[in-house]
C-alpha cells in the first residue's frame, strides 16, 4: 500500500558557518494536499525547497517520497519519480514558442500531455507564439505548464504568483487548486501573497529564522498571535 504521506522532510538542518538556514526543520505533506509554506524573507523557505528538490548540497536530515528515502537522489531521479519544480522566475526559453518549449519538457518526461496541458492553463490559442510575446500572466501559467509536464505526483512550486495582479493570482490559484483535486496532485507551495495561501491550501507551515514557527490550517494560523506579530501583521 502506498505511503499517505506524499512528501517528507525529517530534521532537516543546513548552515552556512555559524548562520543556520534550516535548523531542524521537519515537514509532513499527506497525499492530495496543497500545503502553503509561509514566513518573512530569510525564513529557510527558499532552502527547504531547494533541499526537497535535490538542488541543495552540505545539509542534514532525510527527505522522504511516499515513504522511499530520496535524500541521496538527484534532481533528474526525483523528477522522473515524479517530483517537479517551478521558480520564483520563470524557467522559460523567451525565444521559443509555448508548444515547442512544452515538446520539448515532454520529451524529456517521456509523457506526452502536451495538448492537455495548455488547454488546461489556457494557453492553446497561444501555442505558436514566442514567450517573448505573450504577457507576463501566460509566462507564469507556461512555466506553471512545463512543471505539470508528465502529470507529477507532487509539485513544488516556489511564488507562482510573484508579479502577478490581484485577479491574475487568484485565477492561478483557482486553476491549481482544481487541477491537484482532479489529477490528484500534492502541492508544496511558497508564496507571499496571503490571498491566494489562504484561499487554496489545506494546511499552511510558518518557518521563522530557519525553524517552524506553527503549522495548521488556514483559520488556525490566522488566530497564532506569534503568527500575527512576525508576519501576518494586525490586518491578516
Amino acid at each position: 500500500m502506498a505511503d499517505a504521506r506524499a512528501l517528507e522532510g525529517i530534521d532537516i538542518t543546513r548552515s552556512f558557518g555559524g548562520f543556520f538556514a534550516l535548523k531542524g526543520v521537519s515537514i509532513s505533506v499527506p497525499a492530495g494536499e496543497i500545503r502553503g509554506v509561509i514566513g518573512p524573507n530569510g525564513a529557510g523557505k527558499s532552502t527547504l525547497m531547494d533541499i526537497l528538490s535535490g538542488r541543495a548540497d552540505r545539509w542534514t536530515g532525510n527527505v522522504r517520497m511516499f515513504g522511499e528515502d530520496i535524500s541521496a537522489s538527484s534532481v533528474q531521479q526525483r523528477r522522473r519519480a515524479g517530483l517537479a519544480r517551478s521558480f520564483q522566475r520563470t524557467n522559460i526559453f523567451p525565444q521559443l514558442t509555448v508548444i515547442d518549449q512544452l515538446t520539448i519538457a515532454a520529451r524529456m518526461a517521456e509523457i506526452a500531455n502536451v495538448e492537455e496541458i495548455m488547454a488546461e492553463l489556457t494557453l492553446t490559442a497561444l501555442a505558436h507564439k514566442r514567450a517573448a510575446e505573450i504577457s507576463y500572466g501566460d509566462q507564469r501559467r507556461l512555466d506553471l505548464a512545463l512543471a505539470l509536464i508528465g502529470r507529477p505526483k507532487i509539485l513544488l512550486l516556489d511564488e507562482p504568483a510573484a508579479g502577478l495582479s490581484i485577479k491574475e493570482s487568484l485565477d492561478l490559484a483557482h486553476t491549481l487548486k482544481d487541477l491537484a483535486a482532479r489529477w490528484g496532485v500534492t502541492v508544496l507551495l511558497v508564496e507571499h501573497d496571503m490571498d491566494v495561501v489562504f484561499s487554496i491550501c489545506h494546511r499552511i507551515t510558518v518557518l521563522h529564522l530557519g525553524a517552524v514557527l506553527a503549522e495548521g490550517t488556514p483559520e488556525e494560523i490566522r488566530n497564532v498571535p506569534d503568527v500575527v506579530t512576525a508576519y501576518l501583521g494586525s490586518t491578516t
